[in-house]
This record gives C-alpha cells, structure tokens and sequence, in this order.
C-alpha cells in the first residue's frame, strides 16, 4: 500500500483556456472561490503534497500557499509539459494530477488509482469513466493521473522530440485503468457555460 506521504499532488493549471475565452481557468469563481482553490481543498486530504503548475498570474496562484512552477517553454505545450514541470519539482516516489477545472473529482480519487498501480504493477494508474455516447465504452481521463517520479527521464525524451500527446507516451509504460462508475465527477468546465452548469448543479 502507498503511503500518502509519498505521493505528490500537482493542480494543473497551466493551460491557455481558450475555451474560456482565453481567462485564467483556475482563478475563475465557483461557488465563492476560484477552481483552483477547490482542487486544492479536495486533492489536499488525498496527499502528502501539493504543488501547481501555472504559467500566468502566478503571484494569485501563489497567494493560495503551495509551490507554483511554470513550464519549462513559454509556449502553452499541454498538459505533458505540466506533468514535466511538476516531476522535475517532485521530491517523493509518486506524483498524482488533476486539473484545475474539475472541481468535483472523486475523494477517493487518489486511493484508488495507488491501487490500481499496485496490483497492476504498473509505472501509472489513469482514471476511466463509462462514456455513454459511445454505447458504453471507456473513456480515459489521462488528466487524472498518478505516476511514478523515476518517470521524468522518459517524459523528458518523448518531450524533447516533440511529442505533446499524453495517451502517446503513457503507452510506452505500463498503465493501469481505474474505474469510476460517477462520469459526472469529471465534469469540467471547459466553456462558460460548463461553468454556469456546474453552479446550476450546486442548486
């Protein structure tokens, strides 16, 4: 069994949010605090640690009392180049992702994918939900990720020949699928109007 203590929590938060009209999403409000905040809360009780990766106004992200790294190039590369910044900033065996968007994700988030690694004796452990507009089938949430540090070295290689896709170079290690029977609880707000759906949910 992983010890919470040896796993690091990154929020993702370095995006370009085009989708939101090009905003800052983890500092847009929900339910009276930004959604960054809200990953803080829930992903807090989960870890040991806890960091996040943004590349704009970093002195908010700051405010919020964990370390904040950017990416290595100023170029918005995806969320590959969140997970390198946060790996090379990464001080214990095990880092687990979730982004700043989604701020219902399962409290048992992190204890389930620590399993699904263990007894797949897998390098990572990704979340998967049931999509039904594909008659049931499984869709990955490669943003909800937990993998282990001794990673860096291969992301560092697949990043450096300019590669960015995540299911891309999670298939040359060993990943295990975990998962959870609630989609909803990854719902993200990607729009405006995910936002204003998941304050109507709040009711």
């Amino acid at each position: 069994m992983i010890d919470t203590e040896q796993i690091t929590g990154l929020i993702l938060a370095g995006g370009r949010g085009s989708r939101m009209g090009g905003t800052d999403k983890g500092l847009q409000t929900h339910a009276g605090m930004p959604l960054a905040m809200h990953a803080i809360l829930r992903l807090g009780p989960q870890v040991g640690h806890l960091m996040i990766n943004a590349n704009r106004n970093l002195g908010a992200y700051e405010s919020f009392g964990l370390p904040v790294w950017p990416d290595a190039s100023a170029d918005f590369a995806g969320p590959l180049a969140g997970f390198l910044a946060g790996l090379e900033h990464c001080d214990t065996p095990y880092m687990v992702t979730v982004p700043c968007d989604t701020p219902n994700f399962p409290a048992d988030l992190v204890a389930r994918l620590a399993a699904g690694l263990e007894a797949d004796d897998a390098d990572l452990a990704m979340a998967a939900t049931t999509d039904p507009s594909s008659g049931g089938g499984t869709q990955l949430q490669p943003v909800f990720c937990l993998m282990k540090t001794s990673l860096l070295e291969s992301l560092v290689r697949f990043i450096n020949a300019g590669e960015r896709k995540i299911d891309r170079w999670t298939a040359q290690h060993r990943c295990a699928e975990v998962r959870f029977d609630d989609a909803s609880a990854f719902f993200n707000a990607n729009t405006p109007q995910d936002l204003h759906a998941l304050q109507a949910a709040r009711g």
